[in-house]
């Protein structure tokens, strides 16, 4: 077993990308992440979270995005991704519908910050993909969330 691991994390290394997603999780994709992506990640808050059935902004929402319309001004040739998600409560379809309003609330933020919205594109995760697993409040908090991530050209 350690042979195999260790053979994995070569093959990765080698390859220049990840191994794990941007939540951390292992094999959650293979994209290479940038020095744009890097940079962003150290440099703005890349998440923001929503109370239950909400797409509205909060206070401490609007204080991470504020990170992001300043790291974006910076870096005006960058574009971005907005990805929407939701707890795994209600059925699929509402719960898309609800990670695409939350999506789309971050982008007319940005956008109201004067960053083009040619820039930013979003999509919906709905309920599919998780940040932490468990049917209890603690969990569903830190599912409810929106994720901007750097687009990779």
């Amino acid at each position: 077993m350690k042979k195999l691991l260790s053979l994995f994390c070569a093959i990765a290394f080698m390859s220049g990308c990840s191994a794990f997603d941007s939540n951390g999780g292992l094999f959650g994709g293979s994209e290479c992440e940038s020095r744009e992506a890097r940079d962003f990640m150290s440099n703005a808050e890349d998440r923001v979270f929503f109370a239950f059935d909400s797409s509205a902004l909060s206070n401490n929402a609007i204080e991470a995005l504020d990170t992001q319309v300043e790291w974006l001004k910076d870096n005006e040739k960058i574009d971005v991704i907005v990805q929407g998600y939701c707890d795994e409560r209600g059925t699929r379809e509402y719960n898309l519908a609800l990670g695409e309003r939350r999506a789309n609330a971050v982008k007319q933020y940005l956008i109201s910050q004067g960053i083009a919205a040619s820039r930013i594109s979003t999509i919906s995760y709905g309920k599919e993909r998780p940040a932490v697993l468990g049917s209890n409040e603690a969990a569903w908090a830190q599912n409810r969330r929106a994720i901007t991530v750097v687009k990779a050209n």
